[in-house]
């Protein structure tokens, strides 16, 4: 199954607020939150939506960086890149995926070659034991096919609840928030969606995002944090909100141009 997409948005005045559409046939927004201890922000829900609204214009479709092929591929990749890099996992991956694209062909490529193909990853001997029990599981009780829930990935070997989130987003367009090391610092750093741990910043965000910018919000807030809000050092400057951001290291006032960046 390709990527669900959306439609590219008209150009509008900044002045107007621009909508995300979720794509043909997506499900409503999953907001299943987890619990939380609810704090209070620095900032006003008008803030808010223009944060997003920028955002929006600045990349009107984004994309995830991990190369797939359907679902399936999706799960792989988006296990694998756990503590690796999503540039590392494409290179590992993309032979692995040309002979093993399916869960029947991975388990008869085995674990010893699927570990060969993975072994320039982080804890490429634990993955590949996971790559071939959550093959094993999906032939055995989803008949080959990866199931779209979120309790139901969450059964599979290697899979947590941010892998799964990424896989209801980008495999099936369900609207969801996956928190990785990325989304987790800008929700501290900005003191946007403050938690300890990726589960309070999930509900945090998730308590606080327009319904009408869920679908794309976690690619958003994971390129801000890769490209532009870097973990050792900020780059406000090129920052799009840094008139509206409340973060303690902020170093500038003044916003970047908003223009649509290329992909």
């Amino acid at each position: 199954m390709q990527n669900p997409k959306t439609p590219k948005p008209a150009k509008m005045s900044l002045a107007m607020p621009v909508a995300q559409k979720k794509p043909a046939g997506a499900k409503s927004a999953a907001r299943t939150k987890p619990a939380a201890r609810r704090r209070k922000i620095p900032y006003s829900a008008e803030e808010i939506h223009e944060i997003f609204r920028r955002f929006s214009i600045q990349r009107p479709e984004p994309e995830g960086e991990l190369d797939h092929v359907n679902p399936f591929t999706l799960v792989v990749a988006v296990a694998l890149s756990a503590q690796a890099t999503d540039v590392g996992v494409n290179k590992a991956t993309r032979a692995l995926f040309e002979i093993a694209d399916t869960p029947e062909k991975m388990l008869a490529l085995g674990e010893d070659k699927v570990r060969d193909h993975i072994k320039t990853i982080g804890l490429y001997r634990n993955k590949a034991k996971n790559v071939i029990a959550l093959s094993q599981r999906l032939v055995d009780e989803y008949g080959g096919e990866v199931p779209q829930s979120r309790e139901e990935l969450m059964t599979l070997p290697g899979v947590g609840r941010k892998t799964a989130n990424v896989v209801m987003s980008m495999a099936f367009g369900i609207p969801t928030l996956a928190v990785d090391t990325h989304v987790l610092r800008i929700g501290n750093r900005l003191r946007i969606a403050p938690g300890k741990t990726p589960d309070e910043v999930e509900a945090a965000f998730l308590r606080i995002i327009p319904d009408e910018y869920l679908f794309h919000a976690h690619h958003w807030l994971i390129l801000h944090g890769r490209y532009c809000c870097k973990a050792r050092k900020p780059e406000c400057e090129r920052c799009v909100i840094a008139d509206i951001c409340k973060s303690p290291e902020k170093t500038v006032d003044v916003p970047a141009p908003l223009v649509e960046l290329p992909r």
